[in-house]
Formats: C-alpha cells, structure tokens, sequence
C-alpha cells in the first residue's frame, strides 16, 4: 500500500503517491517478473485506487487490457478519438469492445476535424504535427488523467529510441503539486513476446498489421514499417518526431534522436 509523502521543490509542496524507495523496489522487482504480476500489483496492492489504462488498441495494449480486465474488468480504457484514426483501428477498437466487455472511454479534442480545419488550416498534421497532436492527443489525456493516481501504457522498451529506457513505475508531477504514478507492464516484452500472448491466449489484432504496419497512430501521420526500423519510425514519417508529447520524458528524448540515412543515430550533444 503506498503512503502519501510531502516534499517541498522550489518552495512548493508535492504529494507523492509512492516514495523513492517503493519505486526502486518496484522496478528492480518487476525486471524478472511478468506483465500479470506488475499488473496485479497497480490494481490489488499499490493501494492507487483511481487508475485506468491508456490505449490506442494496437498488439501490446492488448496483452494488457486482458491481463487487466481479469482482475478489474470495468476498469476504464482510455482511447483517444482524434478524429483522424484509421477505420480498422476504430472496426478493432470494437471487435476487442465487445470480446473482452472492455470499458472504453472515449478522449476528444475540443473541436472537430472540420473546426480544426477551420481555425487552423487544412492538413495542420502536415505543416505543424506538434499542435496537431497537443490539440487532439495532449489536451484530452491531460484532462483524463487529471481524475486519476496512476495510469497505465503498454510501452516496450524495444519499440523505439526514446522509449529504451522506460521504467515498469515512474512517478511525475502531471500539474504544480499533483503527482501521478505511470505503469508500464510490459515494458521488457519483445515484439515477439507480444504475439506469442495473443497467439497464445486467442486475441484479435488491429488487420493493419497484416498490410506490414507495425506502429499505429493516426491514419496521416502514419505509414509501413520499412525492413530495419524500429517499430515506430513510421510514426510521423519524415519528421523529427517519435512521440505525440503525452509522455514528457520519452517526448524529451525525441530531440535527439534522428532518422539518417535509414539508420538511427544520436545527434552529439
């Protein structure tokens, strides 16, 4: 069970939900243990009472929207409905709905693709990705989360650069003096520990993956996995940009890696 702390950073006070301690535990714990276990920790044992998952229904989420719902099946699932996914992800979303009885909260942005449009031009995902995805993908989450302790994401380490590094609990300030715990069960997972549990365990996946996509966003900011690429490369092709920016640390990290001659390399410091 996790006791509140205090600690005052830069004259303000902070209430963390875990201590330093807890979250070393944790991690170290966690390195050897499965999805199922970090899972049955964040909903029977952390004591983080108000918490749901974050997912854009690809492989992984999968894996642990099932392992959840086992222990908590009205937990929320949180989707966000940019207005701009591809019809088989939203066909997906709600084939896995109804065969898992999932409880899918819907995250929009304040206004429609037609009003984006509007205000601020056609094709923003084009010329300005960054607010594309703070008006549709940042805003929403933040909003979402703001109700919550913790969350939790199907990030694998493997997936991408910025994500190499990625923590099972991590602990960060989501406001001035509001902290808010993030999950991450299946962060040592491999691509193929991924497929093997849906293969395993009979689960559906997103059909876009048959057609050679092997990260999937938004329908225009995303394209097929080229032979030799980390998995999300195709994510905001072309760009200086893995990340949407719901997840600051992995955002930070995207301003120094690289796409360069079709390898990934990292800018000198």
């Amino acid at each position: 069970m996790y006791t509140r702390a205090t600690c005052t950073e830069g004259g303000a006070t902070v209430q963390t939900l875990l201590s330093a301690e807890e979250l070393a535990t944790r991690n170290a714990e966690f390195e050897v243990a499965h999805p199922a276990d970090v899972i049955r920790w964040a909903l029977e044992d952390s004591g983080l009472d108000r918490i749901a998952i974050a997912s854009a229904f690809q492989a992984e989420g999968t894996v642990v929207m099932h392992l959840a719902t086992q222990i908590r099946p009205d937990i929320p699932i949180l989707f966000l409905e940019t207005g701009f996914q591809f019809a088989e992800t939203l066909a997906f979303k709600e084939q896995l709905t109804e065969t898992l009885g999932l409880n899918v909260v819907d995250l929009v942005g304040e206004r429609t693709v037609a009003q984006q449009e509007e205000a601020e031009g056609p094709r923003l995902y084009e010329r300005d990705p960054e607010r594309c995805c703070e008006l549709n993908k940042v805003r929403p989450m933040f909003e979402a989360l703001r109700g919550l302790d913790a969350w939790m994401t199907a990030f694998r380490r493997d997936s991408s650069p910025t994500r190499a590094a990625a923590p099972f609990v991590e602990q960060y300030e989501l406001e001035p003096g509001r902290m808010i715990v993030k999950i991450n069960p299946v962060a040592s997972w491999s691509r193929r520990d991924t497929w093997e549990y849906l293969k395993a365990n009979d689960l559906p996946h997103n059909p876009l993956y048959d057609l050679g996509y092997a990260s999937i966003g938004c329908a225009p900011c995303t394209r097929m996995q080229f032979s030799g690429e980390p998995e999300r490369a195709g994510r905001w092709a072309g760009k200086s940009k893995w990340e949407c920016g719901i997840h600051g640390g992995e955002a930070a990290k995207q301003d120094v890696v690289r796409l360069a001659e079709g390898m990934i390399r990292l800018d000198e410091p």
